[in-house]
């Protein structure tokens, strides 16, 4: 399918703020979308949002559901990044939804950019378990929406990801060293977003994965790169992981940081599992595309 033509077409995007956020307006922005902003007047003011050209930005109230709404009239579709647990993901979010409901709007992009939470099990992912439940408000409202699943950022196996130990030269795992894991680097993900934003005709969920590799892939990838053989470390079974999450939960004073240590590993666990991974790829539905492999990421690190 080809890329949507984008003449006359406002996009609403909420989350300048955050980092998918910026890329996904520079993406817009690039498709030839006209992108208003709507950044809060606390919070993600422009100490905090990027100076992008070309973007307009408009500060608005999400307590204000009049000023909310005349914020999102006339746009196309409005593309939420917002990030952070229930006060953002349910309430700010949702207040978000029922201004694009109210203005009109005939498309809503929630901020779901994650692995395939449809198919893991309720009670097993804090973060995922809120999408989950927005997904489900959505679903009642009277608009047409499209969750974006992406598997888990690429560029987090340059760091912040657990997975790639540099100094003992391992890549650790849990369960299956053979099990497939989809991976997709942000950029790759705001631009596809910026053509579904611009599609009318995209269908409720569309599932990307800009690279899919297993701990075995990883491990021969970082011995080719690095010219050191890199081995792979079995830390235990799913099992295990689980008793370590419920550990370290117990253990983490307050439960108010949105990616703390236990909360990655849930993630980790969903992927290791296979129940987060997504199938069949819509990666082609918007042309041709460069896709960042998990070599390029890991050779630029």
């Amino acid at each position: 399918m080809d890329s949507p033509d984008p003449k006359t077409q406002t996009i609403v995007l909420a989350g300048l703020g955050g980092d998918l956020g910026g890329r996904i307006a520079r993406a817009l922005i690039a498709q030839g979308s006209e992108v208003r902003a709507l950044v809060r007047a606390a919070g993600d003011g422009p100490r905090h949002a990027p100076d992008i050209p070309g973007l307009t930005r408009v500060t608005v109230d999400y307590g204000n559901a009049a000023t909310l709404a005349e914020a999102c009239r006339g746009a196309a579709c409005v593309v939420s990044s917002l990030n952070g647990l229930a006060p953002v993901i349910l309430e700010a979010q949702g207040r978000l939804l029922d201004a694009a409901v109210a203005a009109g709007v005939p498309r809503f992009i929630p901020s779901d950019f994650s692995l395939d939470f449809t198919g893991t099990e309720p009670g097993g992912n804090r973060n995922l378990d809120l999408r989950r439940t927005f997904m489900e408000r959505v679903d009642r409202a009277p608009i047409r929406a499209t969750s974006i699943l992406n598997g888990a950022f690429s560029d987090l196996l340059t760091g912040q990801a657990p997975i790639i130990l540099k100094a003992p030269r391992k890549v650790l795992y849990w369960g299956n060293a053979d099990q497939p894991l989809d991976f997709t680097a942000r950029d790759d993900v705001a631009h596809y977003t910026a053509a579904a934003a611009l599609d009318p005709a995209a269908p409720r969920i569309l599932r990307i994965a800009g690279d899919v590799a297993t701990p075995r892939d990883l491990a021969a990838t970082m011995s080719d790169i690095t010219g050191t053989p890199f081995g792979l470390w079995r830390a235990g079974g799913l099992g295990r992981l689980s008793l370590i999450i419920r550990i370290l939960r117990r253990l983490t004073p307050g439960n108010d940081a949105v990616f703390p240590i236990w909360q990655g590993l849930q993630y980790l666990r969903d992927m290791s599992s296979g129940r987060g991974k997504l199938a069949p790829l819509d990666n082609d539905r918007y042309g041709p595309h460069p896709w960042t492999s998990v070599r390029q990421v890991l050779g630029g690190a």
